[in-house]
């Protein structure tokens, strides 16, 4: 018994523990910024001291880098003819694929034993026509700053000329105009008012129905707004969704004061190239019946897109956002910490929106494409209030104070040819 006690302490002392390094995959496409057409043998290379980590696009573009740790860690993009991307701190997180979707432009002047590089301007816009007073932000941006929320409407209130009312709700003022005059855009066609228990007539609301999860890179616009933005008199936020995992399936769950309980699911479709993703969230009434209240709000939101695999005529997407929310204040149940009802009054609020839409794109050649969307959008908005008179005696009577009902609905074609000249 002795013996076998030495033994197993010399096994123990002879092994070296070594801690396992948590990786994760990096992957994504790289496109010609004015024609989208697939850079072929683009190379993409981790920027890390110790390790050489690289990739280059195949045939459609896309690219992949496996073992690539937690953290944040800086990329390096480049191709002959074009301008050098650097990607610095692209947070890689364990639990989800990071997937880059990058533009290049081309280099229009060939010298001589001279780099260019280029770094990722986050003051450029991804409309070309936006020249001035427009920005690209990203996922990790609405997910990073502080008092966010995962609502890209708080996001804009961190930059230069935007300001925000409170904290109750995200309605933006930019330069002095009104909140009424933001424009939201997705996929490249309007939509109305992303958000839960919103007004009529109104921008914002106290919770966005956009899900950041599902979000790519987008533009914030404040003013010399392209033609296109013609009823913008604010500022525009034009909204692109990303695409699912066109590699495998993953599933996600995660729950938020704010966001509410949160699924998840994404992946391929068939073998040539769709793909699917899906989230929806449900709020947490159990956290929000709490702060300065007695009503509970219900929310709960679906956002989907569905893309078909690229062929002879083009790739098509079918993509819909949708939000309901409703809150009662009933003035039996308030006490005398309730900051929005009144004890002689019962108040009810609703509001809806949809969006649905199918785009296609189709590359004309080697330096051109046509887009078209058609979408159609749906919101509607209902306030009562009913009041009370001589309560608590025999004679209480309850009469419809305020009804007000509004439906707004909306069919959107746009449609836009792209194309990109010698250098």
């Amino acid at each position: 018994m002795k013996n076998l006690l030495l033994i197993l302490v010399g096994i123990l002392f002879s092994f070296s523990l070594k801690a396992q390094t948590i990786t994760q995959t990096v992957k994504g496409q790289i496109l010609d910024k004015q024609s989208e057409i697939p850079i072929i043998g683009a190379t993409i290379q981790w920027l890390d001291s110790e390790n050489s980590i690289g990739s280059i696009t195949d045939l459609d573009g896309y690219f992949r880098l496996e073992n690539i740790p937690v953290g944040r860690q800086a990329f390096r993009i480049s191709y002959l003819g074009y301008e050098t991307i650097t990607l610095p701190n692209v947070d890689i997180t364990a639990g989800k694929e990071v997937v880059l979707n990058l533009t290049m432009t081309e280099s229009t002047q060939v010298l001589d034993e001279i780099v260019i590089t280029a770094e990722v301007a986050k003051d450029k816009a991804i409309n070309e026509m936006a020249a001035i007073s427009a920005r690209t932000f990203s996922l990790e941006e609405v997910n990073r700053y502080a008092g966010g929320r995962s609502d890209v409407a708080r996001l804009a209130g961190n930059f230069a000329g935007v300001a925000t009312a409170d904290d109750s709700r995200n309605d933006i003022v930019v330069r002095g105009n009104s909140p009424t005059g933001v424009l939201w855009r997705l996929e490249g066609v309007p939509i109305p008012n992303p958000n839960h228990f919103s007004t009529l007539g109104s921008t914002g609301g106290p919770v966005s129905a956009l899900n950041p999860n599902v979000l790519k890179n987008s533009d914030f616009l404040t003013s010399a707004f392209p033609a296109e933005y013609g009823n913008a008199s604010s500022s525009v936020f034009d909204l692109n969704m990303r695409s699912g995992n066109r590699d495998k399936h993953e599933f996600m769950a995660q729950m938020g004061a704010f966001s509410g309980i949160e699924a998840m699911a994404e992946g391929p479709l068939g073998k040539k190239g769709g793909a699917y993703l899906l989230a929806a969230r449900n709020s947490f009434v159990a956290i929000l019946s709490a702060p300065g209240t007695s009503a509970t709000p219900y929310y709960n939101d679906i956002t989907f897109k569905v893309d078909s695999p690229t062929g002879k005529f083009g790739k098509f997407s079918l993509f819909g956002i949708g939000g309901t929310s409703s809150i009662d204040f009933i003035g039996t149940d308030i006490d005398t910490t309730d900051l929005f009802s009144e004890p002689d009054q019962d108040l009810s609020s609703d509001s809806k929106f949809g969006v649905i839409g199918l785009r296609h794109n189709k590359i004309i050649g080697d330096d051109s494409y046509i887009r078209t969307v058609i979408a159609a959008s749906y919101s509607g908005n209902t306030f009562e209030i009913d009041r009370y008179f001589n309560q608590g005696t025999s004679e209480e009577i309850k009469l419809r104070y305020i009804d007000g009902n509004n439906i707004e609905r909306r069919l959107s074609i746009s449609s836009f040819y792209n194309k990109k000249f010698n250098s």
